[in-house]
């Protein structure tokens, strides 16, 4: 087959209008408190052989390879966006229940759709290594909006950075027949080599890629994002050479360049996004293209249905609770935790690895799993607010870091935090200059209702405020803490390093 600038000319049309319609749908979908991919699903089913346009896409091998590309690319700025200092609390819960906890998530699952849908043993447990990964998009675009304390959203986000790598690895291993000839103790072995590998070779391209970002004069700031981006996919690519995960090396490397202190990294996280954006759209529309409705019956439905149920309700809260011994937390924590996650494009783009293998019963799999998303998404997606606000773990005024990019700024290592005085907050009625921040650290703006406020020492806060404090990045934590402090006990609140030494002396932890 031939292609022509005629259908060069065509294919640029039709993809920019598809694009441009999926960038307008995030803001509706955002409005509705869903993530976007259910509705670049519903573009792909709509462009594909049951919609109007007839688009026929049915190459599994094609979806396969691209999706693990789309896969790497949100992987890399998922690690490039993530505060290493808001995750590091909480990061053995994530590698436990990326671990751990998806090996418990794939025995219940199977078991249950096993008695409970009469799957033969291996589509069992092969849908339930599909079904069990969090979809990092989603938990990224998804969690970040909610303001949640960091012991949650570092766990999840470590949760559904490194879940890929062992999934992929069990789904490659039971697509193709080997986990048979392996046995358990084998297939376990080659997954946590693959995860330990990559890691490492994760860690070194992240560690050596900052050393040379540190010191290499380009000559234009564009090329920082691209060099950046090329030193996350040089870890993936090595690692995948070396049979390691480069999923896990991606994210690795990927975290530790973005947590290093680059020239230009407020350009290299807005490019990553905007890339990632792109990724998202063409993989959640390629997915959706690969669906024929023609095959969803109401067996479908129910068998979508019952999965989703033994997965939510099941094998997800009893995969949390065990991966909980590594990192004790409160039940209202973990019961967030486990209504939090969010399934996306991981498990359809897992469930193309059968396909492309041409494993007995792959298309009822793949069909099974997608509509299994779209229920799960539409379920859980909308009520995480409330679920947040129902178990009290959601945090109004909690300091929220926010990337300012501004040339006289871009060479100072400084953080601007938007901080919301909650109604019940004791910081109401206390002066600016009564919140006694550490040294370098200021209120630069008060912002009340409609009005900008340029703030003075008396000026006095109010409930409902917002405010912009600067702070060195090496003061962050001090900040954020002492805020905390007015915010609980007002005025009167002891300074930090008071606090913490009085507390020493008293053998008590504040």
């Amino acid at each position: 087959m031939t292609f022509d600038v005629h259908q060069l000319d065509l294919f640029v049309l039709v993809g920019a209008v598809v694009t441009l319609a999926a960038i307008l749908a995030v803001r509706v979908s955002a409005g509705a408190g869903l993530p976007s991919l259910l509705i670049y699903l519903l573009i792909g089913v709509a462009l594909g052989e049951g919609g109007p346009f007839g688009i026929q896409f049915d190459d599994a091998k094609l979806a396969h390879a691209l999706g693990f590309g789309a896969l790497a690319i949100i992987l890399a700025e998922g690690g490039l966006t993530t505060d290493w200092r808001q995750m590091r609390p909480s990061v053995r819960l994530g590698l436990s229940l990326a671990t751990l906890g998806v090996a418990v998530s794939v025995a219940v699952v199977a078991v249950g759709t096993h008695y409970l849908l009469g799957l033969p043993w291996e589509l069992a447990i092969l849908l339930g290594a599909i079904c069990s990964p969090t979809d990092a998009a989603a938990v990224f675009s998804v969690l970040r909006a909610l303001p949640l304390p960091k012991r949650l959203t570092g766990a999840l986000e470590a949760e559904s950075g490194l879940n890929d790598a062992p999934t992929v690895v069990l789904v490659g291993i039971i697509s193709t027949g080997a986990a048979a000839e392996s046995g358990v103790l084998e297939t376990a072995g080659l997954i946590v080599f693959e995860l330990i590998a990559g890691a490492l070779i994760g860690v070194a391209c992240g560690v050596a890629g900052a050393w040379v970002m540190r010191r290499a004069a380009l000559p234009s700031s564009g090329l920082y994002p691209l060099a950046v981006l090329c030193l996350a996919f040089t870890a993936y690519g090595a690692a995948a050479a070396v049979h390691a995960s480069g999923f896990a090396a991606i994210y690795v490397a990927a975290l530790i360049l973005g947590n290093s202190e680059l020239p230009h990294r407020v350009a290299t996280r807005s490019f990553s996004e905007g890339v990632a954006w792109l990724a998202q759209i063409g993989l959640f529309v390629m997915l959706g293209l690969l669906l024929s409705p023609s095959r969803i019956d109401l067996d479908t439905v129910v068998q979508a249905i019952v999965t989703g149920l033994v997965l939510t309700i099941v094998a997800r809260p009893f995969s949390v609770f065990v991966s909980s011994i590594v990192q004790p937390m409160a039940a209202r924590d973990l019961a967030f935790i486990s209504w939090a996650g969010l399934r996306g494009a991981v498990p359809i783009v897992l469930a193309t690895i059968p396909l492309s293998e041409g494993v007995d019963g792959s298309y009822d799999i793949f069909d099974i799993v997608f509509v299994m998303v779209v229920i799960y998404t539409l379920l859980t997606g909308p009520t995480l607010p409330w679920v947040a606000r129902l178990l009290g773990v959601a945090q109004r005024n909690e300091p929220r870091g926010l990337d300012v990019e501004a040339a006289p700024l871009d060479k100072v290592a400084a953080d601007l935090l938007q901080v919301t005085i909650a109604p019940k907050s004791r910081m109401h009625g206390v002066e600016v200059g009564e919140l006694r921040l550490p040294q370098g650290s200021s209120v630069s703006l008060v912002i009340r209702a409609d009005n900008v406020l340029v703030p003075e020492r008396r000026t006095v806060l109010r409930a409902g405020d917002d405010l912009l404090v600067v702070t060195p990045r090496k003061l962050r934590e001090a900040t954020e803490e002492r805020l905390r402090q007015v915010s609980a006990n007002g005025r009167l609140a002891l300074w930090l390093g008071d606090s913490k030494r009085r507390a020493v002396e008293r053998g008590t932890e504040e």
